[in-house]
């Protein structure tokens, strides 16, 4: 009897490294993540009149927005396609990007009553919202699938956008915006643990990021010799070759797209590393 409770004993040892992960926890605890993702989803619609159709609804209104404001009042130009086209494309990798950093940005302090109750490995909570994100990713995917059959029917416009086989290349941009979302989120949670006054500016981040990034603007509309600072972002590629892969349009060059792949890494693994450091001792501290 006594053998085989030992053969049910869970042995939780102090990580002696950055490095140490605990991967079979992760695998062990997927039941865990994909009810997180279940938890996620449903929670963020709940008590709402009109539930996921806020997914559809919430880039449609930004996109008219975007058309009314940027478009025909401040005549920004939209490298030649359709304003409705140029924006909703933009907002595909932007939004997914939003929605992590958004949901995972204080992940450690939202959520320090589950972590305080039972063990799991940590980051399976943003990993959770970051599988969540790719539901309204696909919605907003066909949205923009049925926006260019109707633009193509009554706009001139249309015949600007030129799809191809770049399209198969989307999902390559879209991994990016997830990497760049998911390690600032992890990098402006662990900080959040630290200094609890810094959750006030998560919203305000997400703002004044957006107007850095060019979703409004081409980044075609930089002089070629100061283009490097706006691909300084990191969102800068991702949104700029989701343009490309769906609408034959973007700035973009094989160094630029290197460059920011490599920062994309960079993010992530140092949110990573950092989160992993901080949520050791995180709950103890709480």
């Amino acid at each position: 009897m006594s053998e085989n409770i030992l053969d049910y004993e869970v042995q939780i040892r102090p990580r002696r490294s950055l490095w140490d992960v605990d991967w079979q926890g992760i695998f062990h605890y997927s039941d865990l993540l994909w009810l997180l993702v279940r938890r996620d989803f449903v929670s963020k619609y709940k008590q709402t009149v009109l539930g996921p159709a806020w997914m559809v609804i919430q880039p449609l209104l930004t996109t008219i927005v975007f058309t009314v404001i940027f478009a025909k009042v401040a005549k920004i130009p939209t490298d030649s396609v359709s304003p409705v086209l140029f924006y909703m494309s933009g907002l595909l990798c932007w939004n997914l990007f939003a929605q992590i950093y958004s949901g995972s940005g204080n992940v450690l302090q939202s959520n320090a009553h589950l972590f305080g109750k039972v063990y799991f490995p940590r980051i399976i909570v943003p990993m959770a919202n970051g599988i969540s994100a790719f539901i309204p990713l696909a919605i907003q995917f066909v949205l923009l699938g049925v926006t260019y059959l109707v633009v193509d029917l009554f706009s001139s416009t249309a015949h600007h956008v030129h799809l191809g086989w770049q399209i198969v290349l989307f999902p390559i941009f879209a991994l990016q915006a997830t990497l760049v979302g998911l390690g600032s989120a992890l990098i402006f949670s662990s900080l959040t643990a630290v200094y609890r006054d810094l959750q006030h500016m998560l919203g305000f981040m997400v703002q004044i990021w957006m107007y850095l990034t060019p979703i409004i603007y081409p980044a075609s509309q930089f002089p070629e010799q100061y283009r490097w600072i706006v691909q300084l972002n990191p969102m800068t590629v991702p949104v700029e070759g989701a343009r490309w892969t769906l609408l034959g349009v973007g700035t973009l060059s094989p160094l630029a797209v290197t460059i920011s792949w490599v920062m994309a890494l960079v993010i992530f693994f140092a949110g990573f590393l950092w989160f992993n450091k901080i949520e050791r001792s995180y709950v103890d501290k709480a």
